[in-house]
């Protein structure tokens, strides 16, 4: 590290791009990662722009970012991955575009799977068990 100042437009350029993944505006998002914003862009949580999508159930934005090479198997400073968010949140389309692109239910921790046992959201520990 250089000991810099980080430009006051960056950090705010970064803080749009967070926002546009938590709103699902997936075409603003993508046209912002196309033109050169690191797609596995991580905040200081440790979430990445995958993790924030899945998480606020935008499966379109999911497989948008998938497409353009996010990493699937990174977790945020709590452990916690993209496809354990989507189980949280019940987004059976958010999952099972994860689980295409390879992402491992028992990943992480806590874990997709463990998430959908500890919450009892059998529908979601079903279609993990489908894809297994």
């Amino acid at each position: 590290m250089s000991g810099a100042p980080i430009d006051p437009g960056v950090i705010e350029l970064a803080g749009r791009v967070f926002d546009l993944a938590r709103g699902g505006h997936t075409e603003e998002l993508i046209a912002y990662v196309d033109a050169g914003v690191p797609v596995n862009l991580t905040n200081d949580k440790g979430d990445t722009l995958l993790l924030l999508a899945a998480y606020h159930g935008h499966p379109e934005t999911v497989g948008a970012l998938l497409d353009r090479g996010a990493d699937h198997t990174r977790a945020n400073d709590r452990g916690q991955t993209a496809l354990a968010a989507a189980v949280f949140r019940q987004s059976a389309e958010a999952v099972t575009r994860l689980l295409d692109a390879g992402a491992d239910p028992d990943g992480g921790g806590p874990s997709a799977r463990s998430t959908a046992v500890f919450f009892e959201l059998r529908a979601m520990a079903e279609l993990l068990d489908a894809r297994s």
